[in-house]
């Protein structure tokens, strides 16, 4: 759908490809088509799961250097706001995301990871925030959606020192959720992907909604948060279908809706 991002659907999976030699650094442009890509998956009603993948050999190096260092100020106070609106965008999409991790996923190309719900990570991939090395900080999320994964004193560990971690340590800490060998990556988040093939959409968008926005206030708050989007299934055909299958003792056919 652009020069360097394209969708490709198959089987009711969307996968989101970043295609920018060699690094696939996340360029003003980039940013802007991933952004796009990321609302087309969202509004597909036939999308069931979304998977992000750089390709066999990287997945992001992070975002464009060369562009933003002549940037003042006042250029990058308006540049960063679109750089987090496109990481926004990928976050919300509605359907499960799995991160396919090639390679480096460092700087933005880390904290695109982190916006999907999964990762899994090839047995040579590194991950990493190493902006403090340039003088500056994680500016795509990567200062708050690291600690809300990996805990704060690790996410402390890795933004202060800028250091890459391997695929078993990032494994070990939470930042990815499987390794498997490097060529097996994107098979592999292709299979996970399928599980939710068939699944009832409707209720898998309300479980991300509930946890990714109970995360963000206290407690009482979440609580009715999940009230509201555990009411609202009831008006689903696909709740009615679920109790009755379970009732009937057979498997239920979910339809989306």
């Amino acid at each position: 759908m652009g020069e360097y991002v394209s969708v490709e659907v198959a089987d009711q999976i969307a996968t989101i490809r970043l295609d920018r030699p060699k690094m696939n650094a996340l360029s003003s442009q980039v940013q802007q088509e991933l952004t796009e890509a990321a609302r087309l998956v969202d509004a597909d009603p036939e999308v069931q799961a979304v998977i992000l993948y750089g390709g066999e050999k990287v997945f992001a190096a992070g975002v464009d250097v060369k562009e933003m260092a002549d940037m003042s100020y006042a250029d990058m106070s308006a540049h960063s706001r679109t750089l987090q609106a496109c990481f926004a965008a990928v976050a919300a999409i509605g359907q499960p995301v799995i991160a396919a991790v090639t390679g480096y996923a460092l700087g933005g190309g880390c904290e695109l990871a982190l916006c999907a719900d999964f990762r899994v990570a090839g047995e040579s991939a590194r991950l990493g925030q190493p902006e403090i090395q340039l003088g500056l900080i994680p500016g795509a999320g990567g200062t708050q959606r690291l600690p809300r994964l990996v805990g704060p004193a690790r996410a402390k560990d890795l933004i202060f020192t800028g250091r890459h971690v391997p695929a078993p340590e990032a494994l070990a800490m939470g930042l990815v959720d499987r390794v498997v060998p490097d060529e097996q990556v994107y098979t592999a988040a292709l299979e996970w992907a399928a599980t939710f093939v068939g699944g009832p959409a409707v209720a898998l968008r309300a479980a991300k909604q509930a946890v990714d926005r109970g995360m963000e206030v206290d407690l009482e708050s979440g609580l009715e948060i999940e009230r509201l989007q555990f009411s609202g299934l009831f008006a689903t055909d696909d709740a009615r279908a679920g109790m009755r299958a379970f009732a009937e003792k057979t498997k239920p056919k979910f339809t989306g809706r």
